[in-house]
């Protein structure tokens, strides 16, 4: 899986360009704010349809301008694919695979999938579990097109629900409505627990031994997920968490209803950490921390290779420039066998020491 060649005009600081990728690693080289990180952005959007930085697709639209276009050639599943997409502001985007029609941001990720992984990332353990939601998200959202099409679902209902909640005590009669959205949060929530149990059971199998050859083999990582209280067994049939989450939501109504807030459903999940038998978010050092998330990242791509048999593009945006010398050299050491692009500020040693290409980024202008 790779992308040969890539084409912007009006996206981000680029107003037109064309660039031609190594199939192995590709070295982007700049000063901040020159363009370098809208490169990986670019790519990104291209395997699944969503921007890791921006709120809205017309953000990504240069200033001054209506419209913007993303093209890329890429070789996949032992055959070429044209991916395009046109975003126009108030519009709706329009994406096409070899020239058809591509309805759903799915259709993309079966044609190319990514892992990208930003110095913000570093913080994944130390976050919220919002933070490790999106991680889960983003990466079943291109595995899995059911997830991505539960989780859309999920999202809209979930929404209704919140509006219905907070607008009731002026609008009573909205609380008529509510057992709806409890029924389609109920009904896709059960599909989401399902799916992320599973790739939870993966992650901790993939990131254990990634972070056991991180840290020398000094210190054990264990994770689990975590869902609402009801579900007994989340890798139980959908059939059987609906109804557990149904009884969640009976159970949480009348608090729901003083405090106007959805407090019942999937979007609590997290990932539960622990390194060394303790829980990471709150004692572990920051190194122990950093480790972690760089073996969820890995783990993440290991699982993608696994379940489509091909490795994903890994996009590293100023990550090594965060990690100290030890971790720089493991990163490096494990991210042969596919496509690979880091972004730097300065060439350094990357260039000669993992071959390839180097890209010169200045003022939305690559050579």
């Amino acid at each position: 899986m790779q992308i040969n060649k890539l084409s912007l005009q009006n996206f981000r600081n680029y107003s037109e360009q064309e660039i031609a990728f190594a199939p192995d690693c590709n070295v982007i080289v700049g000063e901040n704010a020159q363009g370098k990180t809208n490169l990986l952005e670019a790519i990104g959007y291209l395997s699944c349809g969503r921007s890791a930085r921006a709120r809205k697709d017309s953000e990504l639209i240069s200033f001054g301008r209506s419209e913007c276009a993303l093209r890329g050639e890429i070789f996949s599943r032992n055959r070429s694919f044209l991916v395009e997409i046109f975003l126009s502001a108030g519009k709706r985007r329009k994406m096409s695979i070899n020239q058809v029609s591509a309805k759903r941001a799915s259709d993309l990720s079966a044609v190319l999938g990514t892992v990208f992984f930003c110095p913000e990332d570093l913080l994944l353990i130390r976050d919220g579990a919002a933070a490790r939601r999106r991680f889960m998200d983003r990466a079943l959202c291109q595995l899995r097109p059911r997830y991505e099409a539960a989780l859309s679902e999920y999202t809209r209902a979930y929404e209704h629900k919140t509006r219905i909640l907070r607008d009731s005590e002026e609008y009573p009669g909205l609380l008529d409505t509510l057992p709806e959205f409890n029924e389609r949060m109920a009904r896709s929530g059960a599909v989401l627990i399902y799916y992320r149990a599973r790739f939870c059971e993966r992650l901790k199998e993939y990131a254990l031994i990634a972070h056991r050859e991180c840290s020398g083999g000094r210190e054990e990582l264990s994770l689990s997920y975590e869902t609402v209280r009801t579900v007994t067994d989340p890798f139980a049939p959908p059939d059987t968490v609906y109804s557990q989450l149904q009884q969640h939501q009976a159970e949480h109504d009348r608090a729901e209803r003083m405090a106007r807030m959805c407090l019942s459903g999937p979007h609590k999940d997290d990932i539960s950490v622990c390194i060394g038998g303790v829980a990471a978010r709150a004692f572990s050092s920051q190194g122990q921390t950093r480790t972690a998330a760089l073996a969820f990242k890995l783990a993440e791509r290991d699982i993608f290779k696994e379940l489509t048999g091909e490795a994903p593009l890994l996009l590293l945006d100023d990550v090594l420039s965060e990690l100290d010398p030890r971790r720089q050299e493991y990163v490096l050491n494990r991210i042969s066998g596919g496509q690979v692009f880091i972004t730097c500020c300065e060439e350094d040693r990357l260039g000669t020491l993992l071959g390839g290409k180097v890209l010169h980024v200045s003022e939305g202008s690559v050579r």
